[in-house]
């Protein structure tokens, strides 16, 4: 059953106009439209690019609360893909500049997913493709995490060629990697293959001394 609006975003200006939710099914693409925004009331989506010799860039996820929009970056390729089901709803551009209330509840969600990016951008400046994945799982934990008994679970299964694309490396690299972490046990896996971050485990794993923020090398 389609949940109702009142039941996914409670008590805020966006459920009390009838609204309708946009469904996309796990592993579709959803329209990136330059004339409104998007924002997820359930679900989590993932945002990347193409480069021009065809490689994907991975940009970050967007879960609930947060907005996307062709109209927010200048990227000439922007692709929104469904990790999970998910649930939106759809503002147009007007409705935003003509809705100070509006505009004041998607404000903080725009400030959260600037954040997000410049995490993304620091992870770049790593010299070590290790330290780059390290970095990389300390902002998986924080935006797409949720705690278990035995650390955080990632909430959406990524592949080894999208974290491969987060950190400008390779799928083969990411894989020989997670192996080694899966080893000293920093991540483990649960019965639906959901990488798991053992408690206390990462910020020990590889020290953090070799950050460069004029530098980005591919491993």
């Amino acid at each position: 059953m389609t949940p109702s609006l009142t039941t996914l975003i409670p008590h805020t200006h966006l459920n009390r106009e009838e609204r309708r939710l946009h469904f996309y099914a796990k592993g579709e693409n959803i329209p990136t439209g330059s004339q409104g925004v998007w924002r997820v009331c359930q679900g989590i989506v993932q945002l990347s690019t193409l480069y021009p010799n065809g490689e994907e860039g991975l940009l970050g996820w967007v879960g609930s609360g947060m907005c996307f929009s062709l109209w927010l970056t200048s990227l000439e390729t922007y692709q929104a893909k469904a990790l999970s089901d998910v649930y939106l709803i759809w503002y147009s551009i007007g409705e935003i500049e003509n809705s100070p209330t509006l505009a004041k509840e998607i404000l903080p969600q725009l400030t959260r997913r600037l954040r997000q990016v410049e995490g993304m951008l620091a992870i770049a400046g790593y010299r070590r493709v290790e330290e780059r994945l390290r970095q990389l799982l300390l902002l998986l934990q924080q935006e797409i995490g949720q705690n278990v008994a035995e650390g955080t679970r990632i909430i959406v299964r990524l592949t080894h060629q999208d974290i491969a694309n987060a950190i400008n490396t390779s799928r083969v690299t990411v894989t020989r990697l997670l192996g080694q972490f899966k080893k000293k046990g920093v991540i483990s896996f649960d019965s639906q293959r959901h990488l798991i971050i053992r408690h206390g485990k990462l910020s020990l794993c590889i020290p953090s001394s070799d950050f460069d923020p004029f530098q980005s090398n591919a491993s």
